[in-house]
């Protein structure tokens, strides 16, 4: 009985240490979809400033144009950079989502066995039922 009580404990220990690894985890998580998300609006935007500064037609000369022309170039050449950050967000946040399920199922795993584990104990407390009165006499009756 005292075995079982230590091993309750030290599931129980071992069910916050669970819990906190998928908190970290839970937190990595929502940071990589943060930097995802920040990544994807950077780079919209750099497209859209490329698409916005590319329509321009006023120019009032050629040297004008190349300067527009090249600035939108490297604007171009910057969202396509962020497209690849994006993309390397994009499988570092699957990773830590994928992280944080199985952290769950490590945390939810302990728990399921330390329930299981109260129960055996309360089992073995519980006081054996007394049953029916025993029968006189023999089988032959």
């Amino acid at each position: 009985m005292k075995e079982d009580r230590k091993r309750l404990a030290r599931l129980r220990r071992l069910e916050k240490i669970r819990e906190i690894a998928k908190q970290t985890a839970a937190l990595e998580s929502a940071q990589a979809e943060s930097t995802l998300t920040q990544l994807r609006a950077l780079s919209e935007r750099t497209r859209q400033m490329a698409s916005d500064y590319a329509s321009r037609r006023e120019m009032d000369d050629g040297a004008a144009l190349h300067q527009v022309g090249s600035f939108v170039s490297g604007l171009q050449a910057l969202s396509k950079s962020t497209d690849g950050d994006a993309l390397r967000a994009q499988s570092i946040a699957d990773a830590k989502q994928r992280l944080l399920a199985e952290a769950e199922r490590r945390r939810a795993a302990i728990e399921e066995r330390a329930l299981l584990q109260e129960r055996m104990i309360a089992k073995a407390a519980q006081s054996p039922a007394l049953g029916g009165r025993k029968g006189s006499g023999t089988d032959l009756d």
